[in-house]
């Protein structure tokens, strides 16, 4: 089967950015929102992200032009009733995933193949909820969708293996380098990344050192282009808080569970960059580090 014209649940930061890319690699693609007001907004997101990219001399003013012109939104599933793919990206929510995908199946076509973005949750949880579970993977892009490479594709014992090298295939065809994953809570990149995070937070509330020396242990030390801290206040606080309490579920290991600061920082709304605040503080520029976090 080929992939030709793509449909994306969701328009926000992450649904926006692979809206982008598909439409950007010559897929006609169809993306939905709940309401107007969110679509317009992940739509001008798009535009505005092209516009800097043309101010840039990143990309030509016809490649706008042509991006933008493959490129529909809607409120309404039945305008994804043509889609050979869609790709979900909504809030990382199991039941509100498991609806969404609900909703798609009154109207998608059988040979249709639907795929997950999340990062932490089960693609059997999900797959089971639909009437086509050899027909769905994770496809799991990294944030800035247009800018990172990586994408994660991962497999249940259900899925049909041309399915998935129809989307390892579509992946590269957008200039992607795909990974291959098994179904397991985390796949690569968080399994291996929430443990080292939640170890800075820990090192951090023990003393060894400062925000900004263990920040700077590891960028200039492991050569990482940026310390747990400020990759942590990029991300959220509050999603990698999330996800690790998923893989916490999973596992019941303790390199796996939210350290106690950052359960606070969270409730008190310190998630980073986005809410201004978190192991950094962005009110000025350069940003300060929140060394009172620490203070007994």
């Amino acid at each position: 089967m080929e992939i030709r014209k793509v449909g994306v649940l969701g328009c926000g930061l992450m649904g926006s950015g692979i809206a982008q890319v598909a439409a950007q690699s010559g897929h006609p693609t169809t993306v939905l929102e709940v309401s107007k007001e969110l679509l317009d907004a992940g739509l001008k997101r798009i535009d505005q992200f092209l516009s800097n990219g043309v101010s840039r001399g990143k990309v030509r003013p016809e490649e706008k032009q042509a991006t933008l012109s493959r490129l529909a939104g809607t409120t309404d599933y039945a305008a994804l009733a043509d889609c050979d793919l869609v790709i979900e990206a909504v809030v990382e929510n199991l039941p509100a995933k498991q609806e969404a995908f609900q909703r798609l199946e009154r109207t998608l076509k059988p040979e249709a193949i639907l795929a997950s973005n999340t990062s932490s949750l089960s693609i059997t949880e999900m797959s089971v909820a639909t009437k086509r579970p050899q027909r769905f993977v994770g496809l799991h892009f990294f944030n800035p969708v247009p800018l990172m490479k990586l994408v994660e594709i991962t497999r249940t014992i259900q899925t049909d293996p041309e399915v998935e090298e129809t989307v390892l295939k579509f992946a590269k065809g957008l200039g992607k380098v795909p990974i291959r994953a098994l179904d397991r809570t985390g796949f690569i990149v968080n399994r291996l990344l929430v443990p080292y995070i939640l170890d800075a937070i820990r090192a951090l509330e023990e003393g060894v050192g400062t925000i900004v020396d263990i920040d700077q242990g590891m960028k200039l030390g492991c050569g990482h282009p940026m310390g747990p801290f400020t990759l942590l206040d990029l991300v959220g606080i509050d999603t990698t808080y999330y996800i690790a309490n998923i893989m916490f579920d999973e596992f019941r290991e303790r390199r796996f569970a939210p350290p106690p600061l950052m359960k606070r920082m969270v409730l008190a709304g310190f998630h980073g960059r986005k809410t201004g605040k978190g192991f950094y503080d962005y009110a000025s520029e350069p940003p300060k580090p929140n060394d009172f976090l620490t203070r007994s």
